[in-house]
């Protein structure tokens, strides 16, 4: 492989085994789970730079709001400080007609080890299964281990679309101290 290109992102499929079993949300105390409203876009911003995506502003943010699915962009509130803290996105597919693609997952480090990030996910692909939305799927990066390893948990499976993309899940797997477990993940082969 060309190292000088940059890899290609880590996809991730909700397996078809479990399309008619939508994760549970267990959302901890203090904690709100409700779709965005306007007044929350500033703080998303916020949320986004704090998860290590800097420089969202109203002109990042207008290409995605096309793609959002009817009340499936998802927000959790810290009721204490009345503020989101966590967010995901229910996104059309460009890659799947008739497909959702898991988006935009992020949260506040302040709030970290509470399970947000799993609770996001979870209303988002709750949000697909039952609107029927097929395949569902996601994209993501090799060093963003906490996000990986909450899609993992969520029971997404590692899609092994191109051909290197098992050394690297290998790797990934290692990271975490998670199974690798190739032979039961799609692949595009």
């Amino acid at each position: 492989m060309d190292e000088s290109r940059p890899h290609p992102q880590l996809e991730m499929i909700w397996p078809a085994q479990r399309l008619d079993a939508p994760p549970s949300i267990h959302l901890p105390a203090g904690y709100a789970l409700r779709t965005h409203r306007a007044e929350d876009t500033p703080r998303f911003y916020q949320v986004m730079a704090l998860a290590g995506w800097p420089g969202w502003d109203d002109a990042r943010l207008r290409p995605w709001l096309g793609r959002i699915l009817p009340q499936g962009w998802f927000v959790i509130v810290c009721q204490e400080r009345g503020q989101i803290v966590a967010t995901a996105m229910a996104l059309t597919s460009e890659a799947y007609p008739g497909g959702g693609e898991l988006g935009w997952l992020a949260s506040d480090p302040d709030h970290r080890g509470r399970g947000l990030g799993l609770v996001a996910a979870a209303a988002v692909t709750a949000w697909f299964i039952e609107a029927g939305r097929r395949p569902m799927h996601l994209y993501t990066e090799d060093y963003r281990l906490p996000a990986l390893k909450t899609y993992l948990k969520l029971g997404y499976v590692p899609f092994l679309c191109q051909p290197e993309m098992g050394d690297r899940w290998r790797t990934v797997c290692q990271q975490l101290g998670w199974p690798f477990t190739p032979d039961g993940w799609p692949s595009r082969a």
